[in-house]
């Protein structure tokens, strides 16, 4: 009797066992949230936005986390390196599990950044002008607004075209709108660092004010149909030749009636082909690329 009970004796000190195994094994993985962040700072991610942040004076910097044995980013991580240390910034090599853990299993290519949170401008300085615009009054300005933009991704990728593509700035609403995250920054692969963003907490006002100016506002529609009794011209068709302002609505109900009421025109991007229910539309960020693309490429042509 006493032989027959012990297999499951056995077994149960195997399941013992492999119940302390499997606790030894998660315990490492708990040890990278021992790492303490500075109070009041965020972890950027990715190549592009922590060269990029090291690069500016925009942000405090705290501390520089890379991948132990990068491999092929060994040579791009190192001239990172010495961009830290130019800065003063403390550079700590750690294992990728610890980068995991520090942006929260974000895409980080072996190196996160600990720093203070960019903040968007007041309106106040977008009104300053850039150096030369005072010789230049004639010059085509382009302003970018973006009414309730809530994802981040969509965010980065449109201050990553607008930034490309020439736009003067860009102004967001700051009710219902996606603030200047790390996430936003690694989609705009680190433009977010480099391009000022100003916000309002009065999109209609502000656009009141730049018509009473002079400017153009200028909005947008995925189907023409859906315009309040504005004139809907084709990107392709549209021509300027003042300062303007591109009004880029929310991803999932586009401008607000109060918005597009204010707009002088509307732009529609023709399909290339007869459209199939349910994807009669374009992402807004690829939309807008297409948009700004062929509203910039005129002022390229006209010059400054």
């Amino acid at each position: 009797r006493g032989a027959r009970q012990g297999p499951p004796a056995r077994r149960e000190s195997w399941s013992s066992w492999e119940g302390d195994f499997s606790k030894a094994r998660k315990r490492p993985d708990r040890k990278p949230l021992s790492i303490e962040r500075t109070k009041g700072s965020e972890i950027l991610f990715g190549i592009a936005p922590c060269s990029l942040a090291l690069s500016q004076s925009r942000r405090d910097l705290f501390r520089l986390f890379l991948k132990q044995s990068s491999g092929s980013r060994r040579l791009v991580l190192s001239e990172i390196v010495l961009q830290a240390m130019a800065r003063g910034v403390p550079v700590h090599h750690v294992k990728r599990r610890e980068l995991d853990a520090l942006c929260r299993g974000q895409v980080h290519q072996g190196v996160c950044l600990e720093a203070t949170p960019l903040r968007f401008k007041s309106l106040k300085e977008a009104e300053k002008p850039d150096v030369g615009h005072e010789e230049s009054p004639s010059r085509q300005l382009i302003w970018l607004a973006l009414e309730q933009i809530q994802d981040p991704m969509n965010l980065g990728a449109l201050l990553r075209s607008a930034y490309f593509l020439g736009v003067d700035r860009v102004v967001t609403s700051q009710r219902n709108s996606c603030p200047l995250t790390p996430t936003v920054s690694k989609a705009s692969s680190g433009a977010m660092e480099v391009f000022d963003v100003y916000s309002t907490d009065d999109l209609q006002s502000f656009l009141k004010a730049k018509t009473a100016e002079g400017w153009e506002v200028v909005g947008t529609v995925s189907n023409p149909e859906d315009a309040e009794n504005i004139p809907v011209i084709s990107c392709l068709e549209f021509r300027w030749n003042k300062p303007i302002i591109i009004v880029i609505g929310s991803e999932g109900d586009g401008l607000s009636l109060e918005t597009q009421l204010l707009c002088h025109r509307m732009l529609a991007i023709p399909p290339g082909r007869a459209l199939h229910p349910g994807i009669e539309s374009l992402n807004v960020s690829v939309a807008t690329g297409i948009l700004l693309h062929s509203i910039c490429s005129q002022k390229l042509k006209h010059g400054n």
